[in-house]
């Protein structure tokens, strides 16, 4: 099961990425793991079926107020919320067309685009929402209020091209590159649900986090059950690992997790419920956790002086 949420303004993603800080090795560096998940992962599924509703709307009404969720479990989506709109929306044919284009076409990945069952409870806007917003739509521009707020943030960095930090960008590429080898046919025994991590060895040169190495990959993917082991372990690394991962980040001693959780893998035919709606997910989508101090994750090491405490105190 997944659950994400969509509306005017609203910040959209195209992976979420997670990070935390999984160990200190010494006084210099530390290890710093980003977390991925690709197209087919069911939050992500729920993500892009309200981003699809999202834009359908403003497409045929500009001035639409949408305020849309969507939730998952096997065989079944369920859209609902608050939409005001002139246009004439097809809830149901958007999400079928949305799983359809991730890859969910079957029974035997969890989700039959075609056969799957499709909720939709949409209300309109509250009038008190409307009112203290927009006016009911009588109020200039420079007037109308905000229907939600959100807190983010964000600086570059200059470790990678994109300009955020390598964990993160590592994580997100490594997803992206399980659904183009998936759609591609070169790994045909994928199937659209995935989940990606990367560790980074990072040195602390006076408040810069240079990255030294990758100290290890994970991937757990959704696959067919006539795939071995091995063979998952070496297509990943051939055909999305080595095509994602810079070679002068790898040496002899980097790890590789592949689907360690062994057979039927990690992600079962049922779509699984891995977070609630709470709101986690715009903070966690955001340069993989660094820079972010928050208590939700309590896993965290939050102090940056403690990156350089050794292990044995």
């Amino acid at each position: 099961m997944g659950w994400s949420t969509s509306g005017v303004g609203e910040l959209k993603t195209n992976n979420y990425a997670v990070g935390f800080i999984f160990e200190v090795e010494n006084m210099d560096t530390f290890l710093f793991t980003s977390e991925s998940v690709n197209e087919g992962h069911p939050d992500k599924l729920c993500d892009q079926i309200s981003d699809a509703v999202l834009d359908a709307c403003l497409e045929q009404d500009p001035d639409s107020k949408v305020a849309c969720e969507t939730c998952t479990k096997t065989n079944m989506v369920m859209v609902f919320g608050e939409i005001t709109t002139k246009g004439n929306i097809d809830y149901e044919k958007i999400v079928r067309d949305t799983c359809r284009n991730i890859g969910f076409t079957s029974d035997n990945v969890g989700l039959d685009a075609d056969k799957c069952k499709v909720l939709v409870n949409i209300e309109q806007q509250s009038p008190d929402i409307a009112q203290g917003v927009h006016g009911h739509l009588t109020k200039r521009p420079e007037e109308i209020g905000a229907g939600d707020q959100g807190h983010m943030f964000g600086y570059a960095t200059d470790e990678t091209p994109e300009l955020m930090p390598l964990s993160h960008v590592l994580a997100t590429k490594l997803g992206a590159r399980l659904t183009e080898v998936r759609k591609n046919g070169t790994c045909a025994w994928l199937r659209p649900d995935g989940k990606t991590q990367v560790t980074v060895e990072y040195y602390n040169d006076n408040g810069a986090m240079v990255p030294v190495r990758v100290h290890t990959v994970l991937i757990s993917t959704q696959h067919d059950e006539t795939v071995t082991n091995d063979e998952i372990a070496k297509d990943l690394k051939e055909h999305v690992i080595k095509p994602v991962v810079p070679e002068k980040y790898l040496d002899e001693k980097t790890i590789f997790h592949l689907n360690p959780s062994g057979r039927p893998g990690m992600i079962s035919i049922n779509l699984d419920l891995k977070r609630g709606g709470n709101g986690r997910f715009l903070k966690t989508a955001a340069y993989g956790h660094f820079g972010r101090d928050d208590p939700d994750f309590t896993w965290e090491v939050e102090n940056m002086d403690s990156f350089l405490l050794p292990l044995n105190l």
